[in-house]
């Protein structure tokens, strides 16, 4: 048998490293972490795109995006991560943080590539909420904030100007009221405007319509619900007429908001900036949007986001990559794509506000809208939505009186805060 010596294996490993052969075992054992997100179309092709552009720049790291629907998505999670398996970076709603960290499923974004006020100069101040402690646990690719959406074609048809949409909440309710179809039975054909508490509608009354009456919906510290008087009364009450006084919409018409209006079956919508990129693929439709309808001179809007967090698992090697591709799909240059193909807003305000965003027919309203607009700080958000669900439907449904139903409410969701700080 031959053998070799010293000076041969050394001479032979000079040869493999001038060949690249060396590097490319290195190659071979390329860090690969997890992402996930729900599904959601454009949301998955924006998030190939970025793997794709990131893992150019990035050769000894791969990203395997996984998605999950979205009514399961919050379950796997749950199951996945603290068994030490699933994603080692994570998508989430904002309203979702205080039970993540209570479950363990986040660690603080590394301070080193994080730096707290570098953030807070270049984000939206709502990025704020995902601070905790002095630590940041997660950072958005995108903002979102709510507008009126109407349907030229349908607008046009109730004999209003189609480029000039309702500017009050007066003016909503007048076009609505022309633009609502009913057969001989009074069934609905084409609502004036969509009805939808799982959609945002309840984001529109808590945050909008509530300081539109001139109330708040919580105290300052969000220790207290503050809704439960006059302002929260008539904000509901101008809410729940919509059906049972001026008869321009129903709950599940169409099954969902959504579906009516881009089935060219109802007027006027409110939703936010993120369902552009999947209305503007819709064949048929005709719409145009604007600012939400103010109220005695005054405008607000409803802000959140999606955020992207570490999970525990990502350790080592793992938690470096997942910061690193963390950092980049925060990014002004993947803020600017994901705007492009799924039509959230940038959440970098030097982003959000150049004139090609800002001045855009569609995003304008959108960025507009940011200025005035609150982000809900949820201890609990799908049970605060529920609360919410629950007393619309109080009052539409079981007849009850409206303050009644909003003080229901407003002493239910105290005993979520409190459970909150409590603990």
């Amino acid at each position: 048998m031959k053998r070799f010596t010293r000076r041969a294996v050394g001479s032979a490993l000079a040869a493999i490293c001038a060949m690249g052969l060396w590097s490319g075992a290195a190659r071979a054992q390329a860090v690969e972490i997890e992402y996930w997100q729900y599904t959601f179309p454009q949301r998955v092709q924006a998030m190939d795109e970025l793997i794709k552009r990131f893992e150019a720049a990035n050769p000894g790291i791969k990203v395997k995006q996984v998605t999950v629907p979205y009514d399961d998505f919050r379950v796997k999670i749950a199951a996945a991560v603290p068994a030490g398996q699933g994603p080692d970076v994570v998508q989430l709603f904002y309203g979702w943080l205080q039970d993540y960290l209570k479950a363990k499923m986040l660690q603080p974004l590394p301070a080193e590539m994080f730096n707290a006020a570098d953030i807070e100069k270049e984000f939206f101040p709502s990025v704020k909420q995902m601070k905790v402690g002095g630590q940041y646990y997660a950072l958005p690719t995108s903002v979102r904030s709510l507008a009126l959406f109407w349907n030229k074609k349908l607008v046009k048809e109730a004999g209003l100007d189609p480029e000039k949409p309702p500017q009050t909440l007066d003016e909503l309710v007048a076009a609505a009221e022309r633009a609502t179809k009913r057969d001989a039975s009074g069934n609905l054909l084409q609502a004036g405007i969509t009805i939808d508490m799982l959609g945002q509608d309840h984001h529109w009354i808590r945050e909008v319509l509530i300081r539109q009456m001139g109330g708040k919906p919580y105290s300052p510290d969000n220790r207290k619900v503050t809704y439960n008087d006059a302002a929260g009364i008539k904000a509901v009450a101008w809410y729940t007429d919509l059906v049972a006084r001026h008869k321009v919409g129903e709950a599940g018409f169409m099954t969902d908001g959504v579906t009516a209006f881009r089935s060219n079956r109802a007027a006027f919508t409110i939703d936010g900036s993120f369902r552009l990129a999947a209305l503007d693929n819709q064949k048929g439709l005709d719409y145009a949007v604007a600012e939400l309808p103010a109220q005695d001179g005054k405008r607000f809007n409803f802000t959140s986001y999606w955020v992207n967090g570490i999970t525990p698992k990502a350790t080592g090697a793992k938690r470096e990559a997942a910061a690193k591709f963390l950092k980049f799909i925060t990014s002004p240059e993947a803020q600017e794509l994901w705007l492009e193909k799924v039509g959230e807003l940038p959440a970098a305000v030097a982003v959000a506000n150049k004139p090609a965003i800002a001045g855009h027919a569609k995003y304008g309203p959108f960025v507009r809208g940011l200025a005035n607009a609150e982000a809900t700080f949820f201890v609990n958000e799908s049970a605060q939505r529920k609360v919410f669900t629950d007393m619309v439907d109080a009052v539409l449904i079981k007849k009850q009186p409206v303050a009644e139903a909003v003080a229901t409410a407003a002493a239910e969701e105290q005993k979520l805060i409190d459970g909150f700080f409590g603990n």
